[in-house]
């Protein structure tokens, strides 16, 4: 009961101010900005605003295997809203993510999001999630950014879904390394069935870069698979058989 009371009368007052001021904020540096890069930088502020608010001790371990000067598409596992928070307010990285395309249809939302370099993905269309592959590998090349992607298609309720193949699809595509990370405890803090944050700890696991250099497209669902298998590992979660599908 008390905990429900700090979120509802203190934690999500705050964290709507604070994405409304943020989100201004980058609405407003959008129209000047178009690489994107002033955006990000405040997004990571939103997100570190987000997490102290709500009380999220974040841990951080393996940051010391990403070069600043590199690019890479970023692979996680997804078990909650705060995921995203948690990658943006510690990764030390340039990077854009793939989102929902009805999003993008969205006044003044779906315009920022485009000249902040974000990308749409329609999964039930796999020719036009093709196309925004294509179109990340090439804004990786270009704007010398990474991408994150969360490939099991949406939050998990439970134990971590197959990966789809779009991930690699773009790795293999753009020539750079796939960096798999692993989130654990988010789903503590803002549960699937929750809007109120909960304070806790929060954890993320950094992986070893898996180099695609050499790597072709019909490689793509193994490599999906040795992803799959290490996103795993470093979330805690149960050892099995991952079944990839298409991509998308």
């Amino acid at each position: 009961m008390l905990s429900w009371l700090r979120a509802y009368l203190f934690i999500d007052p705050l964290n709507i101010l604070a994405t409304a001021v943020m989100g201004t904020l980058s609405l407003l540096a959008s129209a000047f900005d178009k690489s994107g890069r002033t955006q990000h930088y405040i997004a990571c502020r939103w997100a570190r605003m987000v997490l102290a608010i709500s009380g999220v001790r974040l841990t951080v371990e393996g940051l010391e295997k990403l070069d600043a000067n590199s690019r890479y598409v970023l692979v996680a596992n997804h078990r909650s809203y705060m995921d995203t928070p948690a990658v943006l307010a510690r990764i030390p990285l340039q990077f854009r993510f793939f989102a929902n395309a009805s999003l993008f249809g969205i006044p003044l939302l779906g315009g920022h999001l485009r000249r902040a370099g974000h990308l749409p993905v329609r999964r039930e269309n796999p020719r036009v999630s093709l196309k925004s592959l294509s179109d990340g590998a090439r804004l990786v090349q270009e704007r010398n950014v990474s991408v994150l992607l969360f490939p099991e298609g949406g939050r998990s309720p439970g134990a971590m879904r197959p990966f789809l193949e779009g991930a690699a699809y773009l790795a293999i595509k753009a020539g750079v390394p796939v960096v798999p990370i692993g989130i654990m405890g988010t789903r503590t803090v803002l549960p699937m069935d929750s809007l109120h944050v909960r304070p806790g700890p929060v954890v993320l696991r950094i992986g070893d870069p898996i180099p695609t250099a050499g790597m072709h497209l019909k490689d793509r669902g193994e490599l999906t698979q040795t992803v799959w298998h290490k996103v795993a590992e470093l979330a805690g979660e149960p050892s099995q058989s991952a079944n990839p599908s298409t991509v998308s």
